[in-house]
């Protein structure tokens, strides 16, 4: 039993060690202060990778710069940073002089809820700059680095929305099945180069933007953050699309086979009652 424990544990050095060659030895992960980000963060400082932690909040994303730093010995830049800006790519190439970096998260995303007519022209913009535009143009400035290198990842934050439309959802299930199709298309482009792309495509998650919005995750049947970015790495080399979760991979299923207006209309009668029941927070 002891011998057992032993060889699991050793084999879990050697994946670790295998997983910061590959993906190493520094990477940015964006949207990190809070959810599926804050995790990727937890578990890459876990395999002994370096960070660029990028995110709005200043005290959250250098408090967890720091208890990343002091408990894993590696090394954690807190880039505080809104990506909806135009020149956020300044501030992150500037951040990453003289530093290798081997995998870039693009995670940060939100998006409103409710009718369309109901959400404003702001809410709109800032979902297609945070959603879209800035996974584009990571991928677009980092991707000649990582091919240079010979070897990397881009992985992207999806959603289960990026498949399906969601109505009561559309400027987000929009955003996200722009993401599915661009990082399906580069994941063909580089497969073959030493560059690995995915694009993490999440159902319900408990995490600080469900909490907003005043959706119940326990009701909703959420993944736990940590399950999802955790999945998203050990499946990282094995694009282009991952689905965490045998309930949303089954859900996807199921809507795929009906008519296209009944998979609709499911979909949008489970999102309206989703905001129904939702209490916002305060």
């Amino acid at each position: 039993m002891i011998g057992r424990m032993k060889n699991a544990s050793r084999n879990m050095v050697m994946a670790d060690r295998d997983f910061a060659e590959r993906y190493g030895p520094t990477a940015i992960v964006t949207g990190a202060s809070s959810g599926i980000g804050e995790q990727f963060a937890h578990l890459l400082a876990e395999r002994g990778v370096d960070l660029i932690l990028v995110a709005r909040r200043t005290d959250r994303i250098e408090a967890l710069a720091t208890a990343l730093s002091a408990k894993h010995g590696i090394h954690v830049d807190a880039l505080t940073l809104d990506l909806t800006q135009p020149d956020f790519l300044d501030s992150i190439l500037s951040a990453c002089t003289e530093k290798d970096i081997g995998l870039v998260v693009s995670n940060a995303g939100s998006g409103p809820k409710g009718p369309l007519h109901e959400c404003s022209r702001e809410e709109i913009e800032h979902t297609l700059d945070l959603n879209c535009r800035a996974p584009l143009l990571l991928a677009h400035c980092f991707a000649p680095r990582l091919l240079q290198r010979g070897r990397g990842g881009i992985l992207i934050t999806g959603s289960i929305e990026g498949f399906q439309s969601f109505p009561y959802s559309a400027i987000y299930s929009a955003s996200k099945a722009l993401v599915r199709s661009f990082g399906e298309a580069i994941w063909e482009e580089y497969r073959e180069r030493g560059l690995n792309v995915l694009v993490l495509a999440p159902g319900s998650t408990d995490t600080e933007l469900l909490e907003n919005l005043g959706m119940d995750a326990e009701q909703m049947g959420a993944m736990s953050a940590r399950e999802v970015a955790e999945l998203g790495l050990r499946h990282l080399g094995s694009g282009p699309t991952y689905i965490p979760g045998s309930t949303n991979r089954v859900f996807m299923s199921v809507l795929r086979i009906l008519p296209r207006r009944l998979a609709l209309r499911l979909a949008g009668q489970g999102m309206q009652s989703a905001i129904e029941k939702a209490q916002p927070r305060k």
